[in-house]
């Protein structure tokens, strides 16, 4: 069934607010390629952050046909960074996996870090551990940039992957929070974020 033209000028635009305005162009033309897929997005679960300054909406959840290995390889780089972000909205969390795995090595794009950082209050143990991957020494000055842009979402989140640890894993394989990967990466940023105040 094809969504219904209003709806999709009303995802267009909700996309077009889940990035920074300076990347406009690029999105519009990833919007474009994805409203020939019947793309759709939850009508009104959304987050709202600060980027640079700016506010973005990032859908919680989009839905679509389970996409190719090789969707959108006719974009460019930028546009398939951004093609990957929203995919990492997506309902499915094989397919989420699936792109940031392609994140993993973009380590100068601020608009993927709102993203990344999104995925650690979920509960699917193997996003976590690839998204463990992408906050490192390189990365880890732009997530402590976001997270001074956006300190509630920043305890929010830590707080979700904390209940999702005593919902999920407590009673299985992780019985000492500190042995679990969000707790984990948690730790290392604010390792990290102490060390950085510490210099200033």
């Amino acid at each position: 069934m094809r969504i219904p033209t209003d709806i999709l000028e009303v995802n267009r635009q909700k996309l077009l607010n889940a990035f920074p305005v300076e990347l406009n162009e690029d999105v519009e033309i990833v919007v474009n390629f994805l409203l020939d897929k019947n793309f759709d997005i939850h009508p009104t679960d959304e987050q709202e952050l600060i980027l640079d300054g700016h506010k973005i909406k990032i859908p919680r959840r989009v839905y679509f046909d389970n996409p190719k290995e090789t969707t959108g390889d006719n974009l460019t780089v930028r546009q398939k960074n951004i093609l990957d972000c929203i995919y990492l909205r997506h309902h499915n969390g094989f397919v989420r996996q699936q792109r940031l795995e392609r994140l993993i090595d973009n380590e100068e794009d601020y608009f993927v870090i709102p993203y990344i950082f999104q995925l650690l209050g979920e509960y699917v143990m193997e996003i976590l551990e690839v998204a463990d991957k992408h906050i490192n020494d390189k990365t880890i000055n732009n997530y402590l940039k976001f997270f001074n842009e956006n300190p509630k979402y920043r305890q929010q989140t830590e707080s979700r992957m904390v209940s999702y640890w005593d919902i999920y894993y407590r009673r299985a394989k992780y019985k000492k929070l500190n042995e679990y990967v969000g707790r984990q990466i948690f730790n290392r940023i604010n390792k990290s974020e102490r060390i950085t105040t510490a210099y200033n």
